[in-house]
Protein backbone atom coordinates (compact mmCIF):
# COMPACT_ATOMS: atom_id res chain seq x y z
CA UNK A 1 0.00 0.00 0.00
CA UNK A 2 1.53 3.53 -0.76
CA UNK A 3 1.93 6.32 1.84
CA UNK A 4 -0.11 8.92 1.94
CA UNK A 5 1.51 12.33 1.77
CA UNK A 6 1.51 15.65 2.80
CA UNK A 7 3.62 18.04 0.84
CA UNK A 8 4.71 21.88 1.22
CA UNK A 9 6.98 24.72 0.19
CA UNK A 10 7.62 28.09 -0.15
CA UNK A 11 8.01 30.59 -3.02
CA UNK A 12 11.37 29.16 -3.59
CA UNK A 13 9.90 25.62 -3.99
CA UNK A 14 6.75 26.22 -5.73
CA UNK A 15 7.35 25.40 -9.64
CA UNK A 16 9.01 22.13 -8.98
CA UNK A 17 6.03 21.45 -6.08
CA UNK A 18 3.74 21.64 -8.73
CA UNK A 19 5.96 19.12 -10.96
CA UNK A 20 5.74 17.01 -8.33
CA UNK A 21 2.02 16.87 -7.96
CA UNK A 22 1.75 15.83 -11.38
CA UNK A 23 4.02 13.29 -10.77
CA UNK A 24 2.87 12.03 -7.74
CA UNK A 25 -0.69 11.98 -9.23
CA UNK A 26 0.46 9.78 -11.91
CA UNK A 27 2.19 7.01 -9.55
CA UNK A 28 -1.08 7.03 -7.80
CA UNK A 29 -0.40 8.25 -4.31
CA UNK A 30 -2.76 10.16 -1.88
CA UNK A 31 -1.47 13.63 -1.00
CA UNK A 32 -2.62 16.65 0.03
CA UNK A 33 -0.74 20.14 -1.05
CA UNK A 34 -0.25 22.52 2.27
CA UNK A 35 0.99 25.52 -0.40
CA UNK A 36 1.95 27.99 -1.03
CA UNK A 37 0.40 28.41 -3.86
CA UNK A 38 2.28 30.70 -6.22
CA UNK A 39 5.39 32.55 -6.80
CA UNK A 40 4.94 35.22 -4.18
CA UNK A 41 7.29 35.86 -1.02
CA UNK A 42 6.09 33.30 1.73
CA UNK A 43 7.66 32.06 5.19
CA UNK A 44 9.31 28.99 4.64
CA UNK A 45 8.46 27.64 8.42
CA UNK A 46 4.75 28.02 7.84
CA UNK A 47 4.61 25.30 5.30
CA UNK A 48 7.33 23.02 7.11
CA UNK A 49 4.99 23.38 10.45
CA UNK A 50 1.72 22.62 8.71
CA UNK A 51 3.72 19.35 6.89
CA UNK A 52 4.98 18.14 10.12
CA UNK A 53 1.93 18.68 12.46
CA UNK A 54 0.20 16.75 9.56
CA UNK A 55 2.45 13.65 9.88
CA UNK A 56 3.18 14.19 13.74
CA UNK A 57 -1.05 13.73 13.91
CA UNK A 58 -0.57 10.54 11.71
CA UNK A 59 -3.38 12.69 9.15
CA UNK A 60 -0.60 11.42 6.65
CA UNK A 61 2.37 9.07 6.95
CA UNK A 62 5.07 11.08 5.24
CA UNK A 63 6.17 14.29 4.23
CA UNK A 64 7.89 16.05 1.17
CA UNK A 65 8.99 19.69 2.03
CA UNK A 66 10.98 22.09 -0.30
CA UNK A 67 12.73 25.46 -0.47
CA UNK A 68 15.60 27.00 -1.80
CA UNK A 69 18.25 25.13 -0.54
CA UNK A 70 15.77 22.85 1.82
CA UNK A 71 17.60 24.22 5.56
CA UNK A 72 15.20 25.70 6.30
CA UNK A 73 12.28 23.92 5.60
CA UNK A 74 14.51 20.95 7.67
CA UNK A 75 15.10 22.96 10.53
CA UNK A 76 11.73 24.08 11.16
CA UNK A 77 10.37 20.40 10.64
CA UNK A 78 12.66 18.99 13.00
CA UNK A 79 11.02 20.93 15.90
CA UNK A 80 8.26 18.69 16.13
CA UNK A 81 8.04 15.74 18.01
CA UNK A 82 8.66 12.35 16.23
CA UNK A 83 9.72 13.98 12.75
CA UNK A 84 12.64 12.96 11.56
CA UNK A 85 13.25 15.04 8.32
CA UNK A 86 16.31 14.63 6.56
CA UNK A 87 17.82 17.18 3.86
CA UNK A 88 18.54 14.71 0.98
CA UNK A 89 20.44 16.07 -2.75
CA UNK A 90 20.69 12.81 -4.24
CA UNK A 91 19.02 9.56 -4.24
CA UNK A 92 21.35 7.71 -2.23
CA UNK A 93 20.92 10.15 0.31
CA UNK A 94 17.25 9.76 0.29
CA UNK A 95 17.43 6.18 0.05
CA UNK A 96 19.56 5.86 3.16
CA UNK A 97 17.37 8.71 5.29
CA UNK A 98 14.65 6.16 5.11
CA UNK A 99 17.05 3.17 5.61
CA UNK A 100 19.45 4.11 8.22
CA UNK A 101 17.13 6.69 9.45
CA UNK A 102 13.44 5.94 9.55
CA UNK A 103 13.02 9.40 7.87
CA UNK A 104 9.69 10.68 7.36
CA UNK A 105 10.02 13.58 5.89
CA UNK A 106 12.13 14.67 2.97
CA UNK A 107 13.29 18.01 2.13
CA UNK A 108 14.64 18.90 -1.12
CA UNK A 109 16.99 22.04 -2.41
CA UNK A 110 14.62 23.07 -5.31
CA UNK A 111 17.27 25.92 -6.44
CA UNK A 112 20.37 23.09 -6.41
CA UNK A 113 18.30 20.20 -7.94
CA UNK A 114 16.65 19.57 -11.28
CA UNK A 115 13.01 18.31 -11.63
CA UNK A 116 14.67 14.98 -13.05
CA UNK A 117 16.77 14.31 -9.75
CA UNK A 118 13.72 15.48 -7.89
CA UNK A 119 11.60 13.03 -8.79
CA UNK A 120 14.04 10.13 -8.69
CA UNK A 121 14.66 11.42 -5.04
CA UNK A 122 11.35 11.32 -4.07
CA UNK A 123 10.42 7.96 -5.93
CA UNK A 124 13.28 6.43 -4.18
CA UNK A 125 11.89 7.43 -0.93
CA UNK A 126 8.79 6.69 -1.29
CA UNK A 127 10.04 2.76 -2.00
CA UNK A 128 12.75 2.77 0.40
CA UNK A 129 12.18 0.77 3.58
CA UNK A 130 13.66 1.24 6.94
CA UNK A 131 15.90 -1.70 7.34
CA UNK A 132 15.50 -1.65 11.54
CA UNK A 133 17.46 -4.00 13.08
CA UNK A 134 20.99 -2.04 14.47
CA UNK A 135 19.46 1.44 13.40
CA UNK A 136 16.25 0.83 14.81
CA UNK A 137 17.68 1.74 18.68
CA UNK A 138 19.86 4.39 17.19
CA UNK A 139 16.44 5.99 15.95
CA UNK A 140 15.02 5.47 19.42
CA UNK A 141 18.02 7.60 20.71
CA UNK A 142 16.73 10.73 18.52
CA UNK A 143 14.42 12.22 20.54
CA UNK A 144 15.31 13.25 24.08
Amino acid sequence: MKPSIAIGTDHAGFKQKEMLLTFLKEEGYHFHDFGTHSEESVDYPDFAHAVANAIEKKEYEIGILLCGSGNGVVMAANKHKNIRAALCWNVEIAELAKKHNNANIICLPSRFISNRKAKKMIKAFLTTEFEGGRHEKRVLKIEK
